[in-house]
């Protein structure tokens, strides 16, 4: 914050670090007390602030009630409500398995940051008011190490709502944030807690007395970072060693004591030499203050005119008794407050120099903690290669080994000396490789068994055939009768037991490619011999699983409506599931023409979507993990199509994003390490989109003229529409994959539609080969 008013006599007492801050001053009497407390506003003085099992003494219990009420304080003067005791009613949860982010300090120091914990993580953003409401255990399997558990806090949600919750049994800590205080009191028992605990913490003691010396700050900056700081006498008292020696910093001067008493000369003489020299420019005024971590923020502030000298004289020797090691009192220049330009009017001065403080996560050991990638693939040029922290080139195409490849993995991941904390992919043919190294490394992940049922398509339907439960609604529900074809003769029999028409497709393909429709049985000859000629091998059509072989399955086609379910699923349990409609496709073969998101059906549709792909993927034994589950919707409820075992595929993430807010690669790199994800239990889109895919063998012209990517991209940066290119090359062939996506936005589902099909007809999209008017007819 900058203020535009001149410094005056007002200034010319002890401060805090906040406006309602008004924590203890060093010099104050010592009692350990907090100051009366005066915040505005009222509030509800009954309410639980006892933890049960940790009673506190009549201080701690003081300062408790001092931060409750100012906390109620400051919500009341952002216009929150008040925070509501459910403290009688123990929240349970599930321990263990809850993002929790404990922040033990000031309401006032921390209170933005806990409002939009409340926003992105509800329930799990905590503030602790004492010490006594947090426990800190022996971590099992860690000897020196310690687990932080909480058994009160005030729990921060969406809206600015507030809750003062009693936990049972206590919840642990997944990251802790400190307020380091003076050396008694709350300070050091935070500073305690914090130490050699398993989870991330955003401070230490170490780390604050480095962060909060001021003089040290300004001697790193004026030496090292070029920065102007103001000028600056400092008479430091047995001095850490980084302000010890030295070159010289403009602008700063050191002046070491081995004692405090007998110093008046020298001070004299330094006080006076620094009054009138040129360093000080044009300042008018000096401030007197002490430096040093404990004073952070409390330092007894005193404002003198730099013509003074005996007053500037006499409060440096009266702060000099109460110095400690490594602490200092300062004298410097007031800066003159800020002029904010206007229009017109000439810049304004000085230049101002600003202390920028930034405290990243840290681990046990103080070590800075960054979320480093562990990225495996065949090839060695790999894009992606230069932008992670470890590449380790090896070739994953030959899935048939997958269970050689992963133990040969896993011993690359311990010869490099590797710590991992989780492994994923999304790439259909390596999601079963995933799980036999995460079963290697002792990772956590689905069993390799459940990603293999859910990877052979025809394996998945059978077995969820003979699903029919308990628990209900079973699995076999929703299952599709069907066949698995390796051989000529396969086909005959299966056109026997499958009703025809239906539909045939590769056990292991992506992309619909090789997906059609059959009347009879000749067209299922015909259809496999094609098949098994042409795509044999993954150099044949790279990137849609005949690296698994072209084994090929029968399946009964299902009238109805086409629909995605894109769930994320932790420990068994359901945290979010999005609903998306596919338009009618070009039949005989399946490739996607159009779809639209949220969902055009009745809620109780949705539901039953919903529910049916929860239930096939716990029917396969998926209980962690982000999942694409594609469905048709008949007159007898949902069918299943088929499982893909991670995220939905093409343009999915990016709308999800954009409409929910919510990141499916972010939760399926945190289910993969074992954290649960905070996700809205009910997300709500911000409006609608609707898309139509562009086909190389139709949109050739458009595509390299009134529709090229530079005319996409165009439209794209200018909001016009929302483009997803899916492949590189403009080149035409039997079994293709969409060339790109292009959706357009509305604030409802019909206005999106007929903004895409009027873009769709200027472009040269829409035609009589390609009639985006049927694909769109669905949605609705």
């Amino acid at each position: 914050m900058l203020s535009l008013d001149a410094l005056g006599p007002e200034w010319d007492c002890p401060l805090g670090s906040k406006d309602l801050e008004e924590e203890e001053v060093p010099g104050s009497g010592g009692s350990g007390l907090p100051p009366p407390s005066c915040f505005p506003g009222s509030w509800r003085h009954d309410v639980g602030l006892d933890c049960k099992g940790s009673p506190e003494g009549a201080e701690a219990r003081a300062w408790t009630v001092h931060y409750y009420s100012l906390l109620q304080s400051c919500l009341q003067q952002a216009g929150l409500p008040e925070t509501q005791d459910r403290s009688q009613v123990p929240r349970t949860g599930c321990p263990g398995a809850e993002a929790t982010l404990c922040v033990l300090g000031s309401p006032s120091t921390f209170l933005s940051v806990l409002l939009e914990g409340g926003v992105q993580s509800p329930g799990n953003m905590l503030l602790c008011l004492s010490p006594a409401w947090l426990t800190k255990v022996p971590a099992p399997g860690q000897p020196g190490e310690s687990t932080l558990l909480v058994s009160k806090a005030v729990s921060f949600h969406s809206g600015g709502l507030t809750f003062l919750d009693d936990f049972v049994p206590p919840r642990r800590a997944t990251y802790f944030l400190a307020g380091l205080g003076l050396g008694p009191g709350p300070g050091r028992e935070a500073a305690e807690l914090a130490r050699d605990l398993t989870c991330p913490t955003g401070a230490s003691a170490e780390l604050a007395r480095l962060l909060e010396d001021r003089l040290l700050t300004r001697r790193l900056l004026a030496q090292q970072g070029d920065v102007a700081v103001p000028a600056t006498l400092a008479f430091t008292y047995k001095p850490p060693a980084l302000l010890r020696g030295g070159d010289a910093s403009p602008g700063l001067r050191l002046v070491e004591l081995n004692g405090k008493e007998g110093q008046e000369a020298l001070v004299k003489e330094e006080v006076g030499t620094f009054l009138h020299s040129e360093a000080l420019g044009d300042a008018l005024q000096v401030a007197v203050k002490l430096s040093g971590w404990r004073w952070r923020g409390r330092q007894a502030l005193r404002l003198y005119p730099r013509a003074e000298l005996g007053p500037v004289v006499d409060t440096v020797l009266a702060l000099l008794e109460k110095l400690e090691e490594e602490e200092s009192v300062l004298v410097e220049a007031v800066c003159p407050p800020a002029r904010l330009p206007f229009p017109g009017s000439p810049s304004p001065g000085p230049e101002l120099a600003l202390r920028i403080c930034a405290v990243v996560c840290r681990t046990q050991g103080d070590r800075p903690l960054l979320s480093k990638v562990h990225l495996v693939d065949s090839d060695p040029n790999h894009f992606a290669s230069q932008l992670v922290q470890t590449f380790i080139h090896f070739n994953v195409t030959e899935h048939q080994r997958d269970e050689e490849n992963a133990r040969v993995l896993a011993e690359l991941v311990r010869a490099r000396g590797l710590q991992l904390d989780g492994c994923f992919s999304y790439w259909d043919d390596c999601l079963v490789l995933t799980a036999l190294l995460c079963q290697e490394l002792g990772l956590p992940s689905n069993p390799p068994s459940a990603m293999h049922l859910a990877k052979q398509k025809s394996r998945t339907q059978l077995h969820l055939l003979s699903r029919h439960g308990p628990p209900w609604p079973a699995p076999s529900l929703y299952a599709v009768p069907c066949c698995p074809l390796e051989s000529e003769a396969d086909v005959d029999r299966a056109a026997r037991q499958v009703p025809l028409p239906g539909v045939m497709k590769l056990e292991f393909g992506a992309g619909a490619v090789g997906v059609r429709l059959v009347e009879d049985a000749s067209q299922c000859h015909e259809h496999f011999s094609r098949i098994s000629r042409d795509l044999q091998v993954e150099a044949d059509h790279p990137g849609i699983g005949l690296g698994w072989g072209n084994a090929m399955l029968l399946m009964e086609f299902i009238e109805g409506t086409e629909h995605d379910v894109d769930l994320v699923l932790f420990g068994g349990q359901l945290l979010a599931a999005f609903v998306s409609d596919n338009g009618p496709t070009r039949l005989p073969g399946f490739t996607e023409t159009a779809a639209c998101m949220p969902t055009g059906l009745a809620p109780e549709q949705e539901a039953q979507l919903v529910q049916a792909a929860f239930r096939c993927c716990l029917g396969c034994g998926l209980l962690d993990g982000v999942f694409n589950v594609e469905l048709k919707l008949t007159g007898a409820g949902p069918r299943l199509i088929e499982i893909n075992p991670r995220m939905g595929g093409f343009y999915l993430r990016d709308w999800i994003l954009e409409l929910y807010g919510v990141d499916l690669l972010l939760a399926a790199a945190m289910v993969a390490c074992g954290l649960r994800p905070a996700l809205p239990a009910r997300p709500r889109a911000r409006g609608h989109l609707v898309g139509v895919m562009c086909l190389v063998s139709q949109h050739l012209q458009a595509l390299r003229s009134t529709a090229s990517r530079e005319t996409l991209k165009a439209l794209h940066d200018q909001g016009v529409l929302r483009l997803n290119l899916l492949e590189e090359a403009l080149v035409p062939g039997e079994y293709e994959e969409p060339y790109c996506s292009v959706a357009c936005a509305g604030p409802s589902l019909a206005e999106a539609r007929l903004r895409l099909l009027g873009l769709c007809q200027g472009l040269g999209i829409d035609g009589p080969h390609y009639p985006v008017a049927y694909f769109l007819s669905h949605f609705k």
